[in-house]
């Protein structure tokens, strides 16, 4: 599920394979309405899909010159990024 709060998107609970492309569509439509941080501090479980999805997403976001960036990644995910060797493709959010 995705929850919106102004320029910000939080993914919200588990992103696995099963409901992935629901939420990769959803995603899509915040990041062509100007969705700038894309947060997952909410996100409760994950597979390789959740890492596929952003990376669709910053594509998406790329394309329409308004490049995004992701905050409170879960280890997990990180690992992930390293393992496939994509972590520098993430566009992580700087903290203030």
């Amino acid at each position: 599920m995705i929850r919106r709060d102004g320029d910000r998107m939080f993914v919200c609970g588990a992103v696995t394979l099963q409901n992935v492309t629901g939420l990769l569509q959803e995603g899509l439509v915040c990041i062509r309405d100007g969705v700038s941080t894309v947060d997952l501090a909410e996100v409760s479980g994950l597979d390789s899909s959740l890492l596929a999805a952003l990376l669709a997403w910053i594509r998406e976001a790329r394309s329409t010159s308004h490049p995004i960036a992701l905050a409170n990644l879960p280890k997990g995910l990180t690992t992930l990024a390293q393992l496939y060797g994509v972590e520098e493709l993430l566009p992580v959010a700087e903290l203030h």
